[in-house]
């Protein structure tokens, strides 16, 4: 009981002090999210509360944190900005579409849940998922380049001199400090550390850098400090419960909702990896959506899992909900009470907490297997990898998985063959080995010589499997054509299900199927050793 205790205690320990390190780091990221998507920096914050909160309570993966993310930033820009125009200037209508269509989002998403869909995940190809892990750490670098800018007359402009040097160097010092802090104690948060250490040399050295308070303030807002989030009774006012709205909202939705399921799944698979744990993943989605409902309420532009923060959490010894509860709770105060000091930490340590995000995400590993794994394999690596960063996460991975889907139904195209041999009596026997699906007919129908065979023909299917409707066509169509030569033929070890279609399809299989045989080695059909043991016996 004591030892139980005790490891209680210490990850107790480690998920409040990873907690609020990742609160830290929310700030910027919320703040920068909120301008991309064209609103105020507390609908950002709100949404890194409410959706962290929710989903570190309810979600399907302990140590995960959820917040706003730049993937849905980049696609609701486009929806608030049409949604202003739809009203008079000034009405600010493209902020409660906004919420209209999260509120949507979150309701595709607990339909996920409670349909289940979240364990579809499990289909995503190695390959899909290393691309996916490469290119957002692409993306983190490349989001954190912004930050070595400055305004200078009006325009952003990359900095110079001194000030470039200055910043370089703190975000060298606090990367320094949390590579060298866990060799001389592995206990302590070093990304809190860093952070706490770097500020405290901004301070006390009056450096003149970028803080998050002037990174708030050059984007057009006034600041931190806020209020709790207030329920939006006027999106009710403004926004019209019609079919219009609906059709206008609706493709946002379904896109937002679909890129935050499919982040946050691949960010719990991920985790699940670095944990040697188990996540839930239709859990996640219902929790998910319930967030993104209550946000879209509450005036949050809506959220999901964000892979850099939850990595922050999970190397800071955060493996429990505490700490996403403490990451969220952490971030309201700092918005409600200690606005003016967090204002003060320097943009440059918060940089360098994710740049080592960035060289924990990557996997490097990628690069020793170049030469190891098949070319096909390689290339949806690298196609998942650019399109992440060229467009988004949703049209990465979906191109990551089609493509795969094709060369696996290519593989396994060219696995069809059929040994001929005679048996005494004369007829000509086909043994048919690997899977006959749509890929694979074509190369099947090339087997048979249907004109010069023997009046009696079996086909032997003990080593091979019927698995879709262009497979049973198939089949009735060499049926018919050996018939219509006027010669005999018979199809044998057909398994218990491909029966039940074949007759499904057209009684006349009842003709031509030999029921009283054994199927002892159907399942062996599954095992892929088996289609190509004693290939060199085929007639290829």
């Amino acid at each position: 009981m004591t030892e139980f205790i005790r490891k209680r205690a210490v990850n107790v320990k480690n998920d409040i002090f990873s907690g609020l390190t990742v609160a830290l780091a929310l700030v910027p990221e919320a703040v920068a999210f909120a301008f991309v998507a064209g609103v105020d920096p507390l609908v950002g914050l709100y949404a890194a509360f409410m959706v962290g909160l929710i989903t570190s309570v309810f979600g399907g993966r302990p140590g995960m944190i959820s917040g706003a993310t730049g993937a849905l930033a980049v696609v609701m820009v486009a929806l608030v900005a049409k949604g202003n125009a739809m009203g008079v200037e000034g009405e600010n209508l493209g902020l409660y579409y906004l919420f209209a269509t999260v509120i949507l989002m979150g309701i595709i998403q607990m339909l996920a849940g409670v349909f289940k869909l979240g364990k579809f995940v499990r289909l995503i190809p190695h390959p899909v998922m290393m691309g996916f892990v490469n290119g957002l750490a692409i993306v983190i670098f490349l989001s954190q380049l912004g930050m070595f800018m400055v305004v200078e007359n009006g325009e952003r402009v990359w900095m110079q001199g001194n000030t470039l040097f200055i910043m370089l160097g703190l975000v060298a010092l606090t990367m320094g400090i949390m590579l060298g802090l866990p060799k001389l104690n592995k206990k302590l948060p070093e990304a809190l550390i860093a952070i706490i250490a770097v500020s405290a040399i901004v301070i006390l050295g009056n450096l003149d850098v970028a803080t998050v308070g002037s990174f708030i303030r050059e984007g057009g807002g006034e600041g931190l400090k806020g209020g709790l989030p207030q329920f939006q009774f006027d999106i009710f006012n403004k926004v019209p419960l019609n079919l219009e709205t609906l059709k206008f909202i609706g493709p946002y939705a379904l896109i937002l909702a679909a890129i935050g399921l499919i982040e946050s799944l691949m960010t719990l698979n991920l985790i699940d990896d670095l944990t040697e744990t188990r996540g839930d993943s239709n859990r996640e989605c219902l929790a998910q959506g319930g967030a993104n409902i209550v946000t879209g309420l509450f005036g949050g532009m809506g959220g999901c899992a964000m892979i850099g923060q939850s990595i922050i959490n999970i190397k800071g010894g955060g493996r429990g909900r505490l700490s996403g509860i403490v990451a969220a709770l952490a971030l309201l105060a700092f918005i409600l009470f200690a606005s003016g000091l967090i204002e003060q930490v320097p943009i440059a340590a918060l940089v360098g907490v994710m740049f080592m995000v960035v060289i924990g995400t990557f996997a490097w590993s990628s690069f020793r297997i170049l030469n190891k794994i098949p070319r096909a394999d390689l290339f949806v690596l690298v196609l998942v990898s650019a399109l992440t960063v060229i467009f988004d996460l949703a049209i990465a991975v979906f191109a990551g998985v089609i493509v795969s889907a094709l060369v696996f139904s290519w593989e396994n195209a060219k696995r069809i063959r059929a040994r001929k041999r005679l048996k005494d009596d004369g007829t000509k026997v086909y043994e048919i080995w690997g899977p006959l699906f749509f890929g694979s007919i074509s190369v099947f129908n090339d087997k048979f010589d249907i004109k010069n065979d023997p009046e009696k023909v079996e086909i032997d299917f003990v080593e091979s499997r019927i698995s879709d409707h262009s497979a049973l066509e198939a089949i009735f169509n060499v049926v018919e054509k050996y018939e219509a030569e006027g010669k005999q033929i018979k199809l044998k070890h057909l398994s218990q299900d491909c029966k039940i279609l074949l007759y499904k399809a057209n009684p006349k299989f009842r003709e031509v199927i030999v029921e009283d045989i054994d199927d002892p080695r159907y399942h062996l059909a599954a095992n892929p050793e088996k289609f190509t043991k004693g290939l060199s016996d085929y007639n290829l």
